[in-house]
This record gives C-alpha cells, sequence and structure tokens, in this order.
C-alpha cells in the first residue's frame, strides 16, 4: 500500500502540472485513491481534521496581513516611495537599482503582497530605467528580485504556514528571517554595485537626480519612509518584544494601514470594498487549499507514505546532512513547477518529521525551507514573478529577457542559501539573543 502512496503522490504533481486547481486536485485524489485502498469509513476522521483548521487562532493573521497589505497597496505609499528612493539613490551608479530593491525590502516588510509589489514596481519604475538606458536584463531582473522580498521578510504570509505546519512559533520564525532578508537584501545591493562599477553602459547615473538635494527633498524623503517605518515598528516590534501575539500584531498591522490609506486620501469605499474582496479571495483560495491539503495528508498516512518516505530519507548518505541536501534540492526543483503553497502544503508535512528524526532544529530547517521558496517566483517557466512583470512590460519586451535578467539573483538566492546552512547560528543568533532579552 505504501507504494501506491507514492503512485499517488506522483498523480498529484502530474495533474498539478497540467493546470488543474490544486485545492480540488488534492481533494479528488485524496477521496479517490482513500476509497480504493483505505474505504469510505476512514473519511469520518476529516471533518476533525478541518474544524482544527478552521479553528485556528494563529491561521487568523493570514486574512489580516493580506488586507493590511491589499490597502497598503492601494494607499499610494509603493509609487511615493519609488519616486522619492529613485531621485534620492539616482546620483549613485545603478542607484536607480539600488533604489528598488530598498523600495521592495520596505514595501516587503509593510506589504508583503507579492504580485501587487511587482505590478507596482513594473508599472512605475521599468520605464523609468530603460529611459535612462538601464540594460533590460538588469531592470527586469531587479523588479523581480525585489518584488519577491515578501516571500521572506515578517510579516510574511508563507512563514506564517509554514510555522503552523511545522509546529514553530511564528514570532521566532519572524525574528529569525530578519537576519536572511537583510542577507538577501545586501547581496542583491552588491551584485547591483559590483556590476554598475565594472559596466557603467548598464546602470548609468540619473541627470535629474543630481541638482534635488535640498531641504524641500529631504522632506519628501522623510514623508514617505516614515510611514513604512513606523508600520514596521508596530507590526513587527510588538511580536519581538512580546506585546503582542502575530494575529494580535496583524490586526494592528491592518488597522494602522488603514490609517496610513486615509492620511493619503486614498480610504474611499471603493478602494476599501475592493481590498476586502481581493482579501476574502485569497483568503479563501489558501484556505481550500490547505483543507485539500489535510485531506491530502490525511490519507498518505493512512496508506503509510510517511513511513515509506521516512525509511528512504533515514537511509540516505550522509544521514542528517545527506536529508537536508536531499531535501533542499527537492524543494528547489519542485519550485520550477509548482506553487510555494503546494510545497508548502504537501511536502514540508513529509519532511517535517523526518527533521525532527534527525534532531534537527525546525527552526532553523523551516527558514532554509523559506529561502528556498523565495527562489520558486523567480525560476522559469512557472515563476509568478516573471508572469506579473511580463503583464505590466512594454510590448516590445520579451520573455526571455526577463529570464535572463533573474539569473543572476536566483544565483545569489542560492549562495545564501548555501551560507545558511553552513553557518546556522546566521538564523538562530537573533532568536536566542530575544529569548536571553524576555528571560526564557
Amino acid at each position: 500500500m505504501d507504494v501506491w502512496a507514492l503512485v499517488m503522490f506522483a498523480t498529484l504533481v502530474v495533474v498539478l502540472m497540467m493546470g488543474y486547481p490544486v485545492a480540488f486536485s488534492l481533494g479528488a485524489i485524496a477521496i479517490g485513491f482513500g476509497s480504493v485502498f483505505l474505504g469510505l469509513e476512514f473519511f469520518n476522521l476529516l471533518p476533525l481534521r478541518i474544524w482544527g483548521v478552521m479553528t485556528n487562532f494563529t491561521l487568523l493573521a493570514v486574512p489580516l496581513f493580506i488586507f493590511m497589505g491589499i490597502v497598503l497597496e492601494k494607499s499610494g505609499l509603493a509609487e511615493d516611495l519609488l519616486e522619492t528612493m529613485g531621485l534620492l539613490f539616482g546620483r549613485l551608479p545603478g542607484g536607480l537599482a539600488l533604489s528598488i530593491i530598498i523600495v521592495g525590502g520596505l514595501l516587503a516588510a509593510t506589504t508583503g503582497v507579492v504580485g501587487a509589489t511587482v505590478v507596482t514596481m513594473g508599472i512605475v519604475a521599468l520605464p523609468t530605467m530603460l529611459k535612462n538606458n538601464y540594460s533590460p536584463q538588469l531592470a527586469t531582473g531587479t523588479i523581480a528580485a525585489a518584488g519577491t522580498l515578501g516571500q521572506l521578510i515578517p510579516p510574511s504570509v508563507i512563514l506564517i504556514l509554514l510555522a503552523d505546519v511545522m509546529g514553530v512559533p511564528i514570532g521566532r520564525l519572524f525574528i529569525a528571517a530578519v537576519i536572511p532578508g537583510i542577507l538577501l537584501i545586501s547581496s542583491y545591493i552588491m551584485y547591483i554595485i559590483l556590476i554598475a562599477l565594472l559596466k557603467p553602459q548598464v546602470a548609468p547615473v540619473l541627470p535629474e537626480a543630481l541638482q534635488l538635494w535640498d531641504r524641500a527633498f529631504l522632506l519628501r524623503v522623510m514623508k514617505s519612509v516614515f510611514p513604512p517605518l513606523i508600520l514596521i515598528l508596530a507590526v513587527l516590534g510588538s511580536i519581538f518584544f512580546g506585546i503582542a501575539s502575530p494575529t494580535e500584531s496583524a490586526a494592528l498591522g491592518a488597522l494602522c494601514a488603514l490609517l496610513l490609506a486615509g492620511s493619503h486620501n486614498k480610504l474611499t469605499l471603493q478602494n476599501l470594498l475592493d481590498a476586502m474582496r481581493h482579501t476574502t479571495r485569497l483568503t479563501s483560495m489558501v484556505f481550500l487549499i490547505l483543507i485539500g491539503a489535510t485531506a491530502f495528508g490525511l490519507v498518505f498516512r493512512g496508506m503509510q507514505g510517511d513511513m515509506l518516505i521516512h525509511d528512504i530519507f533515514t537511509h540516505l548518505p550522509g544521514e542528517k546532512w545527506g536529508f537536508i541536501a536531499i531535501s533542499l534540492l527537492l524543494i528547489f526543483i519542485l519550485g520550477f513547477f509548482l506553487d510555494f503553497l503546494e510545497i508548502c502544503f504537501i511536502v514540508v508535512p513529509i519532511l517535517t518529521p523526518i527533521a525532527v528524526h534527525f534532531q534537527i532544529d525546525l527552526l532553523w530547517f523551516a527558514m532554509l525551507i523559506a529561502v528556498n521558496l523565495q527562489t520558486s517566483f523567480l525560476t522559469p517557466p512557472f515563476g509568478f514573478s516573471l508572469f506579473y512583470l511580463k503583464a505590466v512590460a512594454p510590448p516590445g519586451m520579451k520573455i526571455s529577457v526577463i529570464y535572463q535578467g533573474i539569473i543572476p539573483f536566483v544565483i545569489l538566492q542560492v549562495l545564501c542559501l548555501i551560507l545558511l546552512v553552513l553557518f546556522p547560528q546566521v538564523i538562530l543568533w537573533l532568536p536566542n539573543l530575544m529569548d536571553k532579552w524576555s528571560g526564557f
């Protein structure tokens, strides 16, 4: 029966790659294989599992953070930041690309909505970069990479889902993501500086930025930067210092987003309705996939597929390190074809018990998976950031140019992942420090 569990998993991968809806594919395959091999009575356990998912207080943070991000996206925050940061850094070689990375980091720590961030930066910044003779490859690669930082930098929805799936405290996972996020942003910045110094023609200085450093301009910069910084401090600071739980801080973030949109005169009834409608759609999608994954996982374990996977991975050469290498390689390859939600709900629950068997720190392992999943938005043929960017790029922009542009950034992500594997304290140092401050 356990071999048939692997057949069920392979069937799921084939069906998903054919483009069928994820949630319904998970549920249909689970019911089909479960009915044949386990009997319909086996599914008496399923309602209790689904009830546990729907009453999980931690997962309430998902719609709240999604709502916060969409309201901020509609508030015009991204456009203000892009314009002022572009002028602030424009006098530096590669300054426009540097400003996009910094804005991407700020938006990741506030909105966290990858699609909206990539589309906004593609609409606002890409024409400006091309107009100022930036290399199309560097311009598109920078925007796609900066837009996906919301996958890793808290408050990231994928971190909330990973924490729930792996049984890791969300607050600690958010804290653990800070240093890897800074590391990734720093690697992007160093790459852009290096390429701008070696090839000035691909990332020239922005001419109109040279005359703008006056008091009025600096006040404009402060006005653009302070609101997201205050929001980051309110949301993440309340989690890091134990003032509020992640769900409570998500509610605080949603309230702050509404106030910020109101201060920009963007809190209209239409924008509010659009934000609620979009939030409902995204949240429904996430929870439908989670319910389908719950059914799939129940049948997979009932058919003893988890025991077979456990036996395979525990007999790999290299034991603990062999398991880490193979599992990260598997997730990286699946990221070419599957969405991060599918990997999170289908693959990660299978790998987590094996990590426990090898006594691997689950916080560290969760962070490695999160950094690895970062690549799934950038790797062709199904990298969603690439599709978002292509949709808003100028008509003459070929998808092959975007593919070429993201290659250096994917390589940087892989190098950062290797560094985090070799030096676990890069991830664990800050959570351990916060635990000491809190008296644990």
